[in-house]
């Protein structure tokens, strides 16, 4: 992987906040351990199907034998609204488990985590580019510990079957021509050529990260071309409608793995799972992963995505520890760790690569390896101060397009409309 892999997508990603330094510091003091041992609180989420958190917390309390990690279990889709209570509440759990950049925005904004800029200091981050994701003026509120971005899943088997080339190099009119080659059948038979799922970030954030085009400015007319473009698909029958996908709670990785859907554009995330079930014989897809599609044959890779990280809750009585499970977490012995149980880790090196690689049922085609090393990532959605507001407005219109309640240009004209009034006030 190249050590310049994220630079570009960190540097366009770092939240220029300009908030004053510290939020709080709290002092070391033992937890709910012995005497001479540490309590770590860490809220998860999803705790028993996120393997990445057992692994990170095992490799951590052997690594530090006097330090003991607690998990506060969240259920993913209540994550964002329970932690927002917690911290307003003032919840004293340790560490907080930093979705995205738009929830650590709003962290840093309120000043409910740690400055944790000495941890930073004391990281190699030239390997670690995503850390200039989080920095907040001259603070840091995070560290990351992962970096997942977008890459194109595909089913060898189908390719082959349909006779089609491997989607080397893609622009998004081939991909929209090889789902057509591939799709098959009717009814409860049928199989799509692609599966594009219902995130308003799986249209708008491809359009954003390859324009390189800012959420926070009222013009979004440069989505128009990918919404023509996937609502095409829409209307071949090449992709599942929105509206079945939505209504059926459809799961991308279910469209994958159980032969339904023969592309689907998706984040780094699914390749764990995808081990997993292989391993557990609870799918048989004979998968690769190919470079995200672009506008544009022959130009730079370049894809979407974002960090996830740990913040320091301001409210925590153990902060010295607390800022060593950051240091472990965010360097080479946490990356040893996610990478073992098929998550890409923040920290980047090629040892770690190898690692990866070496995965049992990972794929080590040429193909698949230069999908995991992109040329320049963009975050996957609004960032800073505003990025709640700009992305829930962004997601309603969408909603609105893909469902045919609103066409392309009377929807990303209200966008612009209702961020420009609703959200900066001009």
């Amino acid at each position: 992987m190249k050590r310049s892999l994220i630079a570009a997508g960190a540097a366009a990603a770092a939240l220029a906040l300009g908030l004053a330094g510290c939020a709080g510091t709290g002092s070391s003091s033992s937890g709910s351990g012995t005497a001479g041992s540490t309590t770590l609180r860490v809220a998860v989420w999803n705790l028993q199907q996120t393997p990445e958190f057992g692994a990170l917390f095992s490799a951590f309390e052997k690594a530090n034998p006097s330090i003991t990690i607690q998990p506060v279990d969240i259920l993913a889709a209540n994550y964002e609204d329970k932690i927002t209570t917690m911290l307003a509440g003032g919840d004293t759990t340790d560490i907080i488990t930093v979705k995205n950049l738009t929830d650590y925005a709003g962290y840093a904004q309120k000043k409910q985590l740690v400055d944790v800029a000495d941890v930073v200091k004391g990281l190699p981050t030239a390997d670690i580019p995503a850390t200039e994701s989080y920095k907040t003026g001259s603070a840091y509120y995070a560290v990351p510990y992962r970096q997942d971005f977008s890459v194109l899943y595909y089913n060898k088997k189908m390719f082959a079957d349909a006779g089609v080339a491997d989607p080397e190099n893609l622009t998004w009119d081939e991909f929209a021509a090889d789902a057509a080659k591939l799709t098959t059948g009717d009814g409860a038979d049928k199989v799509y050529g692609a599966y594009i799922h219902t995130w308003n970030s799986m249209v708008q954030g491809y359009a954003a990260a390859q324009q390189d085009e800012s959420y926070d400015k009222p013009d979004y007319s440069w989505m128009a071309d990918q919404y023509k473009l996937t609502l095409g698909m829409q209307k071949a029958g090449t992709i599942m409608d929105w509206a079945t996908a939505n209504s059926q709670q459809v799961q991308y990785k279910d469209m994958f793995e159980k032969g339904k859907a023969a592309m689907v554009p998706m984040g780094t995330w699914l390749i764990a799972p995808l081990l997993a079930d292989t391993k557990a014989g609870t799918t048989d897809v004979d998968w690769g992963i190919a470079p995200i599609p672009q506008l544009k044959s022959g130009t730079k890779i370049t894809t979407m995505g974002g960090p996830t990280g740990f913040g320091i809750n301001k409210n925590s009585k153990n902060t010295a520890a607390a800022e060593k499970f950051l240091a472990f977490a965010a360097g080479p012995e946490g990356a040893k760790a996610v990478a073992a149980v098929g998550i890409v880790p923040a920290y980047h090196s090629d040892e770690i690569t190898k690692q990866y690689f070496g995965l049992d049922g990972m794929p080590s085609d040429a193909l698949s390896k230069t999908a995991f090393d992109p040329d320049v990532i963009r975050p996957d959605g609004p960032t800073g101060t505003n990025a709640a507001a700009i992305g829930t407005i962004l997601n309603q219109e969408h909603q609105l397009i893909m469902t045919g309640s609103s066409s392309v240009a009377d929807a990303t004209a209200e966008m612009a409309s209702r961020v420009k009034s609703d959200v900066l006030h001009q």
